[in-house]
């Protein structure tokens, strides 16, 4: 899986709630949201990754 592609979709997800100029993420926090989806997909490999992305974005707008 690429985390160039990862961070795609975290973006994409980003923008159902934000738009792009005013989304409240940096890089440090794309690059621990990317690690917490790869995480879970290396425990889970069935787990789809449109829905880990989906659920790793919501926890961190929800925190």
């Amino acid at each position: 899986m690429e985390k160039k592609l990862v961070i795609k979709m975290i973006r994409n997800c980003l923008k159902q709630y934000y738009e792009a100029d005013s989304m409240p993420i940096g890089d440090k926090d794309l690059e621990n949201l990317s690690k917490r989806i790869f995480q879970i997909k290396e425990e889970d490999p069935p787990a789809d990754l449109f829905e880990v992305v989906n659920d790793v974005v919501y926890e961190f707008l929800a925190d």
